[in-house]
This record gives structure tokens, sequence and C-alpha cells, in this order.
């Protein structure tokens, strides 16, 4: 639930050496050895820097004391913040010497902290660009900066006020925020720009980003690289948004019987778009088979014999007479622009392989002519089988957004299909409940022996029990056999243990008590009636709750200025009701809360996700930092008579500690 509060450091060269993320997390490490033991000191580094993936492969405790010794005379001397910064980057600089480069070396680097420099592909930069100008010139507010020049830092300029990402969401994914809620004035003030961005980043992470990261921090500073691998991801998954057999029902004719069709509701659209772009070549007659967008398309042929199957009135056999890579790929996207495909890269992004904009350029192929076209009734009917009724659907899609936002190195593409070798919910257990899983008795995949499988989720079930999750009767196997009812049971019990966690450790007055449900109702009502508002909520499941009001008040009470009341309607009929659940949705990721319910949850009165939403607008308020309280909105006791807590940020998207899943058996 991060509000992606910036770290900021006094001296500016330092703080550019780290990303916000990183930086909170030696931040949440500094202060609770702080805390523990009342100071920190050179002689409490070595334990602290030994854990940290990165570190702990390459130094014993006593070669990093032996190191900081070569810096500091006196182990017992007390250290400041920046000091513990800068005893990293040195610790850091001998790792890279120490590897020499070596494969294991830029993992390192990607684990690590970012003192190295971050190259621009310029190529990427104007093809998306490109996509900018093309996709929001029709903007009220964004075609008054646009079109932007490729050729000058205009785009990262244009990002740091955090509306440009949040229009781009929108594009990728129509609906995911409320135009409402973004701030558009010309010129913003620091908190308005921080809501941006805590917005935007906030929905990139709903619509399937990984944000790990990035903070606002890092978009307020235009860092170039983050801002465009976000910009990146972004249009990605507009391009590939019907690649999936709801949007598009004739990519049944990808597979040869009703059996396949399982496999196909399980892939990535990028692993889908290479099986369409495969299955017209091998009916083309192209001998070889395509496995990525990037070395296999280099001589533009197996463009050529595509375009030539898909479109042979504008393509021809032209392309392929050429014995020239380069002059083949200039005549390929030719023959493309006549499809209207839009020029996402150059004939030279081709000759070179460049990954991201050859998918960019296939994903395009396939949107204006996927030359599918005879569907098979009986394939068709066993899809529509396969297809999830709505609510499923809905809780398959906010678990897997869940499952993802978390940082685990898994990626989810289909809850019910990926979790079934129990290993995603292994990962997932060992971040939420640390040290709860055995590695040493699981299997990593790709697992060839089924008994594997139904071990490691043996060992799911057995956590799951120790955290006293509801698992009457329950096995492994029917996590294995992909038991759906069971499978959204057992996320449920886990997406809720985990928000409550937070909850308990957030609360210096529970002592280490369970927090339950009760305890969310009550602080929720208790707010909105000190705020001296008149709604409250007989339960999770109160049918009045789906007219938005309630939240809209509960919101206002945490943080008085998020909510524009001029924009909320009474909720009482269907659209009055769309309105106030979208603009909930969007003020309370402003805030900072990381949600992944959609509107239809607060209309419907999703028992579930009204519990979360509520519980995520009490973590956000409980954790607030003073510092983060608007002039508007002064610091407000809290229902309990207490000071709202002010806490070290918990970053749950740990990217640089987490060594323990590494050391499990693969078979």
């Amino acid at each position: 639930m991060s509000s992606f509060v910036g770290v900021l450091v006094s001296d500016q060269w330092l703080q550019s050496q780290f990303t916000q993320v990183e930086l909170r997390t030696l931040k949440s490490k500094y202060v609770s050895e702080r805390t523990q033991s009342g100071r920190v000191t050179v002689g409490n580094l070595p334990p602290i820097f030994k854990k940290l993936k990165g570190f702990s492969e390459l130094f014993t405790e006593d070669e990093i004391k032996d190191a900081l010794a070569e810096s500091y005379q006196n182990m017992d001397e007390e250290i400041d913040f920046e000091s513990f910064l800068r005893a990293h980057l040195n610790l850091q600089s001998r790792a890279i010497a120490k590897d020499g480069g070596s494969k294991s070396s830029s993992s390192f680097l990607k684990a690590a902290t970012t003192t190295v420099h971050h190259a621009i592909n310029e190529s990427e930069k104007a093809s998306y660009v490109a996509h900018i100008n093309n996709y929001l010139a029709e903007d009220k507010f964004m075609s008054q900066f646009l079109p932007i020049d490729p050729s000058t830092n205009a785009l990262f300029d244009l990002a740091k006020d955090g509306v440009l990402l949040c229009k781009l969401i929108n594009i990728a994914v129509p609906g995911t925020i409320d135009d409402r809620a973004i701030n558009t004035k010309r010129v913003l003030n620091p908190w308005e720009r921080n809501e941006n961005h805590t917005l935007g980043l906030n929905s990139a992470k709903a619509i399937g980003c990984t944000v790990v990261n990035i903070g606002t921090q890092d978009l307020i500073e235009g860092r170039p690289h983050l801002v465009l691998g976000l910009i990146s991801q972004v249009i990605k998954i507009q391009l590939l948004a019907d690649l999936n057999l709801k949007k598009t029902p004739q990519l049944v004719e990808l597979v040869e019987d009703d059996k396949d069709v399982e496999e196909l509701i399980s892939l990535a659209p990028d692993k889908l778009l290479l099986k369409w772009m495969n299955f017209h070549l091998k009916k083309a007659g192209y001998e070889k088979q395509v496995t990525n967008f990037s070395s296999d398309l280099k001589d533009g042929e197996a463009y050529a014999y595509l375009l030539n199957a898909l479109a042979p009135e504008v393509a021809g056999p032209s392309a392929l007479a050429t014995s020239d890579p380069t002059e083949r790929a200039n005549m390929v996207l030719e023959q493309a622009e006549k499809l209207d495909c839009k020029r996402y890269l150059t004939p030279k992004d081709i000759v070179e392989g460049s990954p991201n904009l050859n998918l960019a350029f296939v994903a395009q192929i396939f949107q204006h002519r996927n030359g599918l076209t005879t569907v098979d009734s009986q394939k068709m009917s066993f899809a529509e089988m396969m297809t999830d009724d709505a609510e499923t659907s809905r809780e398959e899609r906010c678990f897997r957004l869940w499952i993802n936002s978390l940082g685990i190195a898994t990626y989810v593409n289909n809850v019910f299909e990926d979790v079934r070798n129990g290993w995603v919910l292994l990962e997932v257990l060992d971040k939420v409940s640390p040290a709860s899983v055995n590695w040493k008795l699981a299997t990593k995949p790709p697992i060839k022996m089924p008994f594997r499988k139904v071990e490691n989720c043996n060992q799911v079930i057995k956590i799951g029990k120790e955290l006293n999750f509801s698992l009457v009767n329950v096995a492994g196997n029917d996590i294995v056999q992909g038991n759906k009812k069971l499978l959204l049971a057992f996320l449920w019990q886990l997406m809720r243990f985990t928000m409550l966690q937070l909850l308990r450790n957030l609360r210096s007055h529970s002592q280490g008590k369970e927090i339950t449900d009760a305890d969310i109702l009550n602080w929720a009502n208790n707010k909105v009636k000190r705020a001296g508002r008149t709604s409250q909520m007989d339960s999770f499941k109160d049918k009045n709750l789906s007219g938005g009001v309630f939240f809209l008040e509960l919101l206002s009470a945490v943080e008085p200025r998020v909510v524009n009341w001029s924009l909320v309607t009474k909720g009482e009929t269907d659209e009055d009701k769309k309105l106030n659940a979208t603009y909930i949705i969007s003020v309370a990721r402003k805030l900072g809360c990381s949600i992944f319910l959609l509107p239809e949850d607060i209309i419907e009165v999703n028992q579930k996700m009204i519990l979360i939403l509520t519980a995520s607008i009490m973590y956000w308020s409980l954790k607030k930092p003073e510092e983060n309280i608007t002039p508007e909105a002064s610091p407000k006791a809290s229902v309990d008579g207490e000071s709202e807590t002010d806490v070290v940020d918990e970053v749950s998207n740990l990217a640089i500690d987490d060594t323990t899943s590494e050391n499990a058996s693969s078979s």
C-alpha cells in the first residue's frame, strides 16, 4: 500500500545514485536498526549489508567489516543515513570490481542501485513520442503541449507533472482513471504533482505494469530510463489488449483441438502474438520458427512472408526478391503503412533486432489484419465454456494484479493456470509471511514430474493452515487440478491476511493483537462520524454502500482536500453510482492506496473488495507521515484518541532483499 512518498537526501549527487524504492528500502533498514539499537554504528552495518541481494553471494560479514575498516577506524562510531548510503555505494563498487563484469554482475546492478549511467534507446524514445503525439492529439489538456519533439528532452519534462502517464493509462485501458481526479492545472504545486504521480503509479499497477523500482520522486525528477520504461509498459499493454479469446475469439483457429484451447487461454499476450505469427508463416511456407521479437526478425524475411500471406494486395513477393536486409525492411514498412500500421520502427530497428519495437510492429499488424476468419463452432463453444463468468473473471483479475504488484520473480498471466504448480503461491507466501516457506522442499518450474507439483501445493496448504486459513478437506492436489472456487477462496484469505498484517504492524496500540474485520468497520464509521458526516455502514455487504457516498465521506475524512464535492452525485441512479464508484477508486489511488477493484465491485457491493478498499484507506490513514499532510489538512487525532502513527514506509515490493527463493531446487 505504498504511497510512494519520496526520501530526500541533502546531497543531490548521492540521491541521484538511487531510485526511490531503493532509498525507501535502505531508509527502512537504517531506521529499523536505529529503533532496535538506539543508534546505528559502523559495526552494525556488516550484518545489514550481508542480507542484501548482490552482496550476500559476494561477501562474508568479515569481508564487509574489513572494507568498512578502510574508511572508519572506530567500529563504534555512530553514522547518519547519508553515511550509511555512502558505505553502501563503496561496497557496491567493490562488488562490481570483484564480480569482474560476469553475467551475475548485470543481475547485481539490477538488484542493487543505479550508480551506472542508463543509456536511452533513441529509436524507442522516438517511437513512443510518435505514439503519444498520435493518440493524445485530441486530448483537450494535452494538445497544448503536443506535438513533442523526439530530438529533445521534452518528453521527460512533460512527464514531470504526472498528467501524461495518467492520460496514457486511460488510452491503454479506457476508464482506469477518472479524469476528474487528475490535477490538470497549467502549473501544479508540489502536492498536486505528487498526487498525480501517486495516482499514475497505483493505476499503472492496476493495469498490470511492474513499478517495483519506481517512486513519485523519480518521476518528478523526470528520470529518463524510468519514465521511458514505464511508458513502454503502458503502450505494450495497449497494443496487446486484443490478444485474448474474449476480445478475439477467432484465436481458437490457432489450435488444432479442444484440449489446446486451455493452453491458449494461459498464454501471455506476447507469446500468443508469436503463436499467431508462426501460424500464418507456416501456412505461407516459411520454414523457420520465430521464437522472439529480436534476432529471428533481423533479416526481414518473416515480415515479408507474413504480409504477403495477410495482405497480398499490398505486399506481393517483391520484398523477398531483394537480398539486402535493410532494403527488405524498408519495403516491409512501406507495405505495412498501406494497411494503416503506424511506423513504430525504422528499417534499422528491424535489422538491429529491437525487441520492444518489433513487438509493437507485429501487434499493429495483428490489429489491422489478423487473417483469422473461419471459426470452428465446436472450438468456439469450448472456448466459451472455458471463459469465466463476470464475477469470477473480476476476482481473477484482482488477485492476478495484486500478486504481480508484490514484486515476486514470476509474472502471472492467468491465475487459474499459473498457480497450479504451487511455485507462485510459495513465492507469494514467502513475501507476505517471511521465512514461512521451506525452499529446500520446493521445486522450481519447469516441473516435469507431476508429484513435484503436488509437493509444492501440499506445502502451500500446510502454510495456509499455519496461518489459520479455512482449508477444511483441502489438499494440494486440489490446487494442481485447478479448482477455481478453491483457488479464489485461498487467494482471498491470503490477500486479507496480508492486509490485516499490515494494519497490525502499523497500529502502535495494538501491541501485536490481531486486527479484525470488526475493527476496520468500526474505524471507518468512527472516522466518518468524527468528520461531522452522517453516513454509516452496517457491514461490508451493506447495500447502501452501492451509491458510493460513504466512501467519499471516508476519503474526505482522512484527507479533506482530496474529494471535490462538486463532482459527487447522490448515487441514486445507476449512472450516478457508476460515476461515484469510478471517482472513489481514482481518489483512493491518488491518496496512495494500492487497490485493484473495479467500479462494479462497489456498485454490486462485493463484500470482499469492499473490505479491502476500507482496509486500504485505513492503512493509508494510519501510516500517513506528518510531513505528507497538506497545509489545508492539519494532523487530526485518530478515532482512538491517539495521533496518526508516523511509521517507516514498508516496501513490500522489495527488489534487493529477496534471496531465499533462489535456493530452491529445480527439476
